[in-house]
């Protein structure tokens, strides 16, 4: 386990979650941690919405969580992994996080409570209740259109002095506020933009990184705009994102991730690009698209090798 706090930076990844039939496709999954954590990556989100976790029970999220240990082993690193969770009542998380405590992870990604809709207090007291309980350090979670309820900077500053939350997967959709919070935030608390298209702008607010669906797809190249950014190169981190926009519009054209595990289970990193109702495969159209851009990047590559 490590430090989450000073680790919760740079390029993360929310890992999808292979199934073959039906079930948890455990040969995929050791794969794919494992080829991750070779790679750029910083950390491994698990279980969160890429990762279908509210498909998956506890005893397969468990699973999940070994198999993803033991990939990154397989790698050879040693690599920081956050387990999402969701749910929409205080209690019900509160023994999610009893059930998880002496699970080997370095954190948890939370959402706000989807459905209910609570008010700023409401907020303010539940993820409290959480980080007080939590055996973990915690991570927001704020993606209002899928929770229909944003946390507020107010709220988020407040909580952001908690000892045992640690930062912020942002998916405000706000970028002033999200400016406004950057420039507020306490020392040591983290964001990280979650908004795929909109990875170099929020670099160039100031975010410390990103969790990024689509990072899945040449991964060093997303790692790498992160890369010029830091070391001052403004022109090189531009271009290599330029590169890359157009991807990460392409892989949400339809319900993430089915647009990803295609993607991946053509090029050979999963078996299967199955999905887990009420989440469905791409349609014959986005697969078509999808295949012309994986022959496309492929012919690019071998061009520039």
């Amino acid at each position: 386990m490590t430090d989450l706090r000073s680790q919760l930076q740079g390029l993360w990844l929310p890992l999808v979650t292979p199934f073959r039939d039906g079930e948890l496709d455990e040969a995929s999954l050791r794969q794919l941690a494992g080829h991750y954590a070779a790679g750029p990556v910083d950390g491994l989100i698990l279980a969160a919405t890429s990762g279908e976790g509210m498909t998956l029970g506890m005893a397969k999220l468990e699973r999940v969580v070994a198999l993803v240990r033991d990939g990154i082993a397989d790698g050879g690193r040693t690599l920081p992994v956050c387990l999402g969770l969701s749910g929409a009542g205080t209690s019900k998380m509160l023994d999610a996080l009893d059930e998880t405590a002496d699970w080997p992870i370095d954190g948890y990604l939370i959402a706000s409570p989807y459905y209910t809709r609570p008010s700023q207090r409401g907020l303010l007291q539940h993820f409290t209740a959480l980080a007080d309980h939590a055996a973990w350090p915690i991570v927001l979670y704020n993606i209002p259109y899928r929770t229909a309820v944003s946390l507020d900077n107010d709220t988020l500053l407040r909580l952001a002095e908690h000892r045992n939350i640690v930062g912020l997967k942002d998916c405000g959709a706000d970028r002033a506020r999200s400016i406004e919070l950057l420039r507020q935030r306490p020392a040591g608390f983290r964001v990280l933009t979650g908004e795929d298209a909109h990875y170099h702008e929020a670099l160039t607010d100031g975010a410390d990184g990103a969790i990024l669906l689509s990072a899945h797809i040449e991964t060093a190249s997303f790692a790498a705009v992160q890369a010029h950014w830091r070391e001052g190169n403004r022109d090189a981190a531009l271009a290599c994102w330029q590169g890359l926009s157009e991807l990460t519009s392409l892989l949400f054209a339809e319900p993430s991730p089915a647009p990803a595990k295609y993607w991946l289970a053509r090029t050979g990193l999963i078996e299967r690009a199955e999905i887990r109702l009420p989440m469905v495969e791409v349609s014959t159209a986005l697969a078509a698209r999808l295949d012309a851009e994986i022959q496309r990047r492929a012919a690019a590559a071998t061009r520039a090798a």
